[in-house]
Protein backbone atom coordinates (compact mmCIF):
# COMPACT_ATOMS: atom_id res chain seq x y z
CA UNK A 1 0.00 0.00 0.00
CA UNK A 2 1.54 3.38 -1.38
CA UNK A 3 1.21 5.88 1.59
CA UNK A 4 -0.39 9.06 1.50
CA UNK A 5 1.17 12.06 0.07
CA UNK A 6 1.46 15.46 1.94
CA UNK A 7 2.16 18.82 1.79
CA UNK A 8 3.76 20.74 4.73
CA UNK A 9 3.33 24.77 4.43
CA UNK A 10 5.75 26.72 7.14
CA UNK A 11 7.52 30.54 7.59
CA UNK A 12 10.14 29.99 9.71
CA UNK A 13 12.87 27.69 11.21
CA UNK A 14 10.95 24.25 10.29
CA UNK A 15 11.29 22.66 13.69
CA UNK A 16 7.84 20.42 13.96
CA UNK A 17 8.63 20.35 9.44
CA UNK A 18 11.34 18.40 11.00
CA UNK A 19 9.67 16.20 12.90
CA UNK A 20 7.29 15.25 11.26
CA UNK A 21 9.99 14.11 8.31
CA UNK A 22 11.95 12.49 10.71
CA UNK A 23 8.85 10.05 11.94
CA UNK A 24 9.15 7.42 9.74
CA UNK A 25 6.83 5.58 11.35
CA UNK A 26 4.02 7.96 9.66
CA UNK A 27 1.51 6.10 7.00
CA UNK A 28 2.35 9.36 5.09
CA UNK A 29 5.27 10.65 2.90
CA UNK A 30 5.72 14.47 3.28
CA UNK A 31 6.34 15.05 -1.17
CA UNK A 32 6.27 18.95 -1.10
CA UNK A 33 7.18 22.11 0.95
CA UNK A 34 5.42 25.42 0.63
CA UNK A 35 6.88 28.68 2.16
CA UNK A 36 5.64 31.98 2.00
CA UNK A 37 9.31 33.61 2.90
CA UNK A 38 12.21 32.69 0.27
CA UNK A 39 14.68 32.76 3.32
CA UNK A 40 13.21 30.73 6.01
CA UNK A 41 15.69 28.32 7.02
CA UNK A 42 13.26 25.80 7.09
CA UNK A 43 13.63 25.81 2.49
CA UNK A 44 17.03 24.17 3.50
CA UNK A 45 15.97 21.36 5.54
CA UNK A 46 12.96 20.41 2.47
CA UNK A 47 16.40 20.55 0.05
CA UNK A 48 18.16 18.47 2.16
CA UNK A 49 16.40 16.18 2.27
CA UNK A 50 15.33 15.89 -1.52
CA UNK A 51 11.93 17.32 -0.57
CA UNK A 52 10.37 19.61 -3.45
CA UNK A 53 9.57 23.11 -2.36
CA UNK A 54 6.95 25.93 -3.69
CA UNK A 55 8.46 28.95 -2.46
CA UNK A 56 6.48 32.28 -2.80
CA UNK A 57 5.72 35.72 -1.77
CA UNK A 58 1.93 36.84 -1.55
CA UNK A 59 3.04 40.54 -2.85
CA UNK A 60 4.35 39.17 -5.83
CA UNK A 61 0.55 38.16 -6.16
CA UNK A 62 -2.84 40.33 -7.06
CA UNK A 63 -4.44 38.49 -4.27
CA UNK A 64 -5.01 36.08 -2.08
CA UNK A 65 -6.56 33.84 -3.95
CA UNK A 66 -4.06 34.33 -7.03
CA UNK A 67 -1.83 32.98 -4.97
CA UNK A 68 -3.84 30.25 -3.50
CA UNK A 69 -4.62 29.11 -6.17
CA UNK A 70 -1.13 28.56 -7.63
CA UNK A 71 -0.80 26.76 -4.52
CA UNK A 72 -3.82 24.57 -4.59
CA UNK A 73 -2.57 23.62 -8.25
CA UNK A 74 0.74 22.83 -7.34
CA UNK A 75 -0.66 20.49 -4.84
CA UNK A 76 -2.86 19.14 -7.15
CA UNK A 77 -0.03 18.33 -9.81
CA UNK A 78 2.13 16.51 -6.46
CA UNK A 79 -1.52 14.50 -6.05
CA UNK A 80 -1.53 15.98 -2.18
CA UNK A 81 -3.88 14.63 -0.18
CA UNK A 82 -3.12 16.10 3.04
CA UNK A 83 -1.87 19.49 4.32
CA UNK A 84 0.27 20.12 7.50
CA UNK A 85 0.78 23.72 9.19
CA UNK A 86 3.52 24.15 10.94
CA UNK A 87 4.52 27.53 11.26
CA UNK A 88 2.86 28.94 8.42
CA UNK A 89 2.42 32.62 9.62
CA UNK A 90 -0.49 33.08 6.98
CA UNK A 91 -4.34 32.53 7.55
CA UNK A 92 -5.67 30.13 5.17
CA UNK A 93 -8.60 31.64 2.46
CA UNK A 94 -11.79 30.23 1.14
CA UNK A 95 -9.60 28.82 -2.05
CA UNK A 96 -7.82 26.25 0.06
CA UNK A 97 -9.77 25.51 1.96
CA UNK A 98 -12.54 24.44 -0.04
CA UNK A 99 -9.84 22.60 -2.20
CA UNK A 100 -8.58 20.77 1.18
CA UNK A 101 -11.63 20.55 3.65
CA UNK A 102 -11.34 18.26 6.22
CA UNK A 103 -7.47 17.71 5.46
CA UNK A 104 -5.64 20.67 7.08
CA UNK A 105 -4.22 20.25 10.59
CA UNK A 106 -2.21 23.22 12.19
CA UNK A 107 -0.38 22.54 15.56
CA UNK A 108 -0.41 26.31 17.78
CA UNK A 109 1.79 26.57 21.31
CA UNK A 110 -1.67 27.23 23.55
CA UNK A 111 -4.60 24.97 24.81
CA UNK A 112 -6.94 27.06 22.61
CA UNK A 113 -8.94 28.84 22.79
CA UNK A 114 -6.60 30.55 25.13
CA UNK A 115 -3.64 32.78 23.02
CA UNK A 116 -4.79 32.44 19.33
CA UNK A 117 -2.57 33.60 16.80
CA UNK A 118 1.01 35.27 16.88
CA UNK A 119 3.57 35.42 19.99
CA UNK A 120 0.96 32.80 22.35
CA UNK A 121 4.11 31.49 23.97
CA UNK A 122 4.88 35.00 25.20
CA UNK A 123 1.67 36.38 25.54
CA UNK A 124 0.95 33.27 27.71
CA UNK A 125 4.27 33.61 30.01
CA UNK A 126 3.73 37.69 29.90
CA UNK A 127 -0.20 37.23 31.33
CA UNK A 128 1.22 34.80 34.12
CA UNK A 129 -1.05 31.87 33.37
CA UNK A 130 -0.11 28.44 35.44
CA UNK A 131 0.29 26.27 32.34
CA UNK A 132 -0.39 26.67 28.95
CA UNK A 133 0.55 23.85 26.01
CA UNK A 134 0.21 22.55 22.70
CA UNK A 135 -3.36 22.16 20.30
CA UNK A 136 -3.60 20.16 16.97
CA UNK A 137 -6.79 21.11 15.60
CA UNK A 138 -8.33 21.06 12.10
CA UNK A 139 -7.98 24.71 9.85
CA UNK A 140 -10.86 26.81 9.10
CA UNK A 141 -11.49 30.08 7.99
CA UNK A 142 -10.72 31.77 11.49
CA UNK A 143 -7.70 32.60 13.35
CA UNK A 144 -6.96 29.19 15.32
CA UNK A 145 -10.41 28.47 15.44
CA UNK A 146 -10.71 25.43 14.28
CA UNK A 147 -11.84 22.08 16.26
CA UNK A 148 -9.37 20.66 18.41
CA UNK A 149 -8.28 17.27 17.71
CA UNK A 150 -5.31 17.17 20.89
CA UNK A 151 -4.10 19.34 23.33
CA UNK A 152 -1.27 18.66 25.48
CA UNK A 153 -0.48 21.05 28.83
CA UNK A 154 2.92 22.26 29.67
CA UNK A 155 3.30 24.05 33.13
CA UNK A 156 4.71 27.29 33.79
CA UNK A 157 7.20 26.43 36.41
CA UNK A 158 7.75 29.04 39.08
CA UNK A 159 10.99 31.19 37.94
CA UNK A 160 10.57 29.79 34.50
CA UNK A 161 12.59 31.77 31.74
CA UNK A 162 10.48 32.45 28.83
CA UNK A 163 13.45 30.12 26.67
CA UNK A 164 12.84 27.28 28.74
CA UNK A 165 9.37 27.48 28.51
CA UNK A 166 9.68 27.57 24.61
CA UNK A 167 11.55 24.93 24.97
CA UNK A 168 9.63 22.52 26.53
CA UNK A 169 6.78 23.58 24.48
CA UNK A 170 8.72 22.81 21.34
CA UNK A 171 9.65 19.75 22.45
CA UNK A 172 5.59 18.60 23.17
CA UNK A 173 5.02 19.59 19.56
CA UNK A 174 7.39 17.49 17.90
CA UNK A 175 6.20 14.85 19.94
CA UNK A 176 2.54 15.57 19.50
CA UNK A 177 2.24 16.71 16.00
CA UNK A 178 3.60 13.34 14.24
CA UNK A 179 1.35 11.25 16.89
CA UNK A 180 -1.79 13.00 16.14
CA UNK A 181 -1.37 12.62 12.35
CA UNK A 182 -0.13 9.10 12.75
CA UNK A 183 -3.51 8.28 14.65
CA UNK A 184 -5.41 10.31 12.02
CA UNK A 185 -3.72 8.66 8.99
CA UNK A 186 -4.50 5.53 10.15
CA UNK A 187 -8.57 5.51 10.71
Amino acid sequence: MSKVKAAVFASGTGSNFQAIIEDKTLPCEVVLLVCDRPSAPVIAKAQRQGIKTFVFSAKDYESKEAYEQEIVDVLKRNEIEWVFLAGYMRLLGQTMLDAYEGKILNIHPSLLPAFPGKDSIARAFEAGVAETGVTVHYVDGGMDTGPVIAQEVVEVLPGDPLESLEARIHEVEHRLYPKVIKELLQK
